[in-house]
């Protein structure tokens, strides 16, 4: 097996390569060609904690791979991710395992590459301030893929923890040719946004429909079983878009809070859900209909998102010789 661990895989994987392939990804999902079973979880209550495990098999990557994943959200602020993670790939022709890699530089990458590529499906072609609300990894992995989408003129940072927020606008305003600023509050940070993208364990919205702005975008991917990070009113207002209706719909952990309540509470109901990514690839359904018009992409990661990704990486690895081979 070829073993790559996360500097390799952060080297490895182009990130404009990525959200390009994150396309055929999704279509093929939403056509029925790949194979992705809902996410199942193992808890360990005394920890909180979860063990997720996901397998897939997508055709336009010609991957066939499982992915485990620790989630720890108590993890927050002690050095060690909350999300921690492996990826087997297997030859899709014979089964044999043969490649192992660390997965939680794949799942920080992949996600912020598949909220760009909502960015580009629905997001206003004038977009150029990005307001990301958090502090940590995915924080910085969704301004960089943003940023490869739209020509951003300022992204602000807003979190709980102003230390933390000034610490990544640093480490941004180090990278991207763009105005990166802290901003103290988020509903000072998302007045005038075009592009909002929550990355947070919040237990109570983030996001709330009387703070944005007309037109805007936003991209959640904050993901837990104890809280939201949209309200209700923008829910019900926004043209709402997911990677799959089937994942989202699930249970925890495969599917959304953010939805499920909603749907649960009358608010809306499942024919809500407008479109796929997928189908907004395929030209199957359509996208934003107004400049006025708000869009939301509620994501939940699916396994067709880590096989693009492991697709690039491997790929890349041969090419350039990288990785030690190991035997099991």
């Amino acid at each position: 097996m070829l073993l790559l661990h996360r500097e390799q895989i952060e080297d490895l994987l182009d990130l404009d390569e990525l959200i390009d392939a994150l396309g055929p990804a999704m279509a093929d999902l939403s056509s029925g060609r790949a194979s992705v079973p809902d996410r199942v979880a193992a808890g360990v209550p005394n920890r909180e904690g979860l063990l997720t495990a996901t397998p897939g098999y997508v055709p336009s990557s010609q991957v066939l791979m499982a992915e485990l994943v620790s989630w720890y959200p108590h993890n927050a602020g002690t050095g060690l991710p909350t999300r921690q993670a492996v990826i087997v790939a297997f030859d899709p022709d014979t089964g044999e395992p043969s490649a192992l890699l660390d997965g939680t530089a794949i799942i920080t990458i992949r996600t912020g590459a598949c909220s760009a590529l909502s960015v580009r499906l629905l997001a206003r072609p004038d977009a150029e301030v990005l307001t990301i609300i958090g502090t940590g990894v995915q924080a910085r992995s969704h301004a960089r893929a943003v940023s490869r989408v739209r020509r951003l003129r300022q992204i602000r940072i807003a979190g709980r923890d102003p230390v933390k927020a000034a610490d990544a606008a640093v480490e941004l305003s180090a990278e991207l040719p763009v105005d990166v600023v802290v901003v103290a509050s988020i509903r000072e940070a998302l007045d005038g946004a075009d592009i909002v993208c929550a990355t947070t364990h919040a237990v109570v919205p983030v996001v709330r429909r009387a703070w944005l702005s007309p037109g805007v975008h936003v991209a959640s991917v904050g993901h837990n079983s104890a809280g939201r990070e949209i309200d209700d009113d923008t829910i019900a207002d926004a043209l709402v878009c997911v990677e799959s209706r089937a994942a989202v719909l699930a249970p925890f952990p495969a599917g959304s809070n953010d939805l499920l309540e909603p749907i649960e509470n009358g608010v809306i109901k499942p024919d809500h859900l407008h479109a796929e990514l997928g189908e907004l690839v395929a030209g199957a359904r359509p996208g934003r209909s107004s400049p006025e018009q708000i869009t939301l992409f509620k994501s939940v990661g699916v396994a067709v998102e880590d096989a693009a990704a492991v697709a690039l990486v491997l790929q890349a690895a041969w090419d350039q010789g990288v990785g030690d081979e190991i035997r099991i």
